[in-house]
């Protein structure tokens, strides 16, 4: 991650680092057979869906005070805290034995929140210490280089995350690899059972590594909230503190708060349509064996789509990079409910370059518009916002599928009827994104009037 050139933003040393954290924290082995690695563990359907959303509810409640925190206590010190945390939550899977159910559920309901707990410590105070390296060091205009090389890496690990971790759980494919290799050893799906694990588990202990070797930046006093004289502290108290006042500068502060609601509308309809894609995927004739195809492929959108992404911040102005992502948001969403067989492919594809786009535009103008002080603050306000945005969308979601599933013709099967239901929920996405985008420029237009922001270039 090394640079030839002494002006390279990677020749900061946090910059570096930030890169290959991101990369190790990210890369969860574990991911292509997530669900089905808790139900082979031992745990019922219900208990894996109970513990996700005792994850997502640690995450959130956790979320801003961790930024906080950051902001108060140290960035590097939180990163600390979320790797050691990841090395927990793993050694806890890789370890736990198996029969006796309750043991079992424990130890899992332990895993998820310390999961929850490592993200939010993880979230913000990573990119504000990477970021405020480069404002000391004088080259924050090198964080668009930065953005594009650490979205490629991340994006070339998650591929092989997946790539790998659904090969060595599979045990006749270990087993056909070892025998290749001349290995007479033969194994059973419990052992594969936990090979995503250690190796997930391999990934924790350099998150933790990395985040030892990374130096804290002093902070100028005076800049907290933004106002002269205002003293940061180095308290817990002081960071509960910051959060409130972090809090009523979002709202006082145009350019951010637009910034933040464009993220929920955008990444709220695109990650549920998103999330919903293997089910459509099967309604347009897609063979369930190019799932796994599919998905690396839409995670190699990530290798390319970021330098597009830094030459749009740097060359045109944010109204246009606006208009841009709201086109290829829309015009995604309207092909993926025409549910064309095979060639319906191609609008998930827009999506997920939309997706990328959305990380790297949030990413850049609020790190721009944000003071130093309360940076990780500020970016976990994001993720808070656009998690609890997710969360409420997918309830509505549920209620919309459930009312368009009772009024279905009684005489389909239950597949038929889910799949009808399916097919019309998808309907109401292109819609809803329009409303809700309509809703967006006017508060747009009325927040940022007589601001130069949106004329202005990255």
């Amino acid at each position: 991650m090394s640079s030839d050139s002494k002006t390279s933003p990677f020749a900061v040393a946090n910059v570096r680092l930030f890169v290959w954290f991101r990369l190790f924290f990210n890369a969860r082995f574990y991911y292509p057979v997530f669900t089905v690695l808790f139900l082979d563990f031992g745990l019922s359907i219900e208990q894996f869906a109970l513990l996700n959303a005792v994850w997502a509810a640690a995450i959130v409640l956790l979320e801003v005070p961790s930024g906080a925190l950051a902001d108060t206590l140290g960035r590097r010190n939180l990163l600390v805290l979320a790797g050691a945390l990841m090395v927990v939550e793993m050694a806890l899977l890789c370890f736990v034995p198996r029969g006796d159910p309750d043991l079992l559920f424990a130890v899992f309901l332990v895993n998820r929140i310390l999961s929850g707990a490592a993200e939010a410590a993880a979230s913000g105070a990573d990119e504000a210490l990477a970021f405020d390296s480069l404002v000391e060091a004088g080259r924050s205009g090198g964080w668009g280089l930065v953005l594009e090389r650490q979205l490629k890496v991340q994006s070339a690990g998650y591929i092989v995350a997946m790539s790998l971790g659904a090969a060595v759980y599979d045990p006749n494919l270990v087993g056909r690899v070892l025998a290749w290799a001349g290995l007479p050893l033969t194994v059973s799906a419990a052992t594969t059972l936990r090979l995503p694990v250690y190796l997930t588990l391999a990934m924790a202990v350099l998150t933790l590594a990395t985040a030892v070797r990374m130096r804290e930046v002093k902070l100028a006093e005076d800049q907290c909230s933004g106002e002269a004289g205002e003293g940061c502290g180095r308290s817990a108290a002081r960071a509960f503190a910051l959060t409130g006042r972090c809090a009523l500068w979002i709202v006082k502060s145009p350019v951010v708060l637009t910034i933040i609601l464009a993220g929920l509308v955008f990444d709220g309809c695109i990650r549920m349509a998103v999330t919903l894609v293997s089910q459509y995927y099967r309604l347009i004739h897609v063979p369930d064996a190019a799932f796994g195809l599919l998905g690396s492929a839409m995670a190699a959108i990530g290798l390319f789509v970021p330098r597009l992404a830094r030459h749009l911040v740097e060359k045109r102005p944010p109204r246009f990079n606006l208009i841009l992502l709201a086109t290829l948001t829309g015009a995604g969403l309207f092909g993926m409910a025409l549910f064309v067989p095979i060639l319906g492919i191609i609008p998930v594809a827009m999506l997920s370059i939309a997706m990328v786009m959305l990380r790297f535009f949030q990413s850049h103008y609020l790190n721009q518009q944000t003071p130093s002080a309360q940076r990780a603050t500020v970016l976990s306000f994001r993720g808070l916002s656009l998690n609890l945005a997710y969360g409420l969308i997918g309830i509505l979601y549920s209620v919309l599928v459930s009312m368009l599933r009772a009024g279905t013709d009684p005489g389909l099967s239950p597949d038929q009827a889910e799949n009808v239901a399916f097919a019309a929920s998808i309907g109401w996405f292109p819609w809803t994104f329009a409303v809700l985008t309509v809703g967006l420029i006017v508060i747009a237009r009325k927040k940022l009037q007589g601001s130069p922001w949106p004329r202005q270039r990255g």
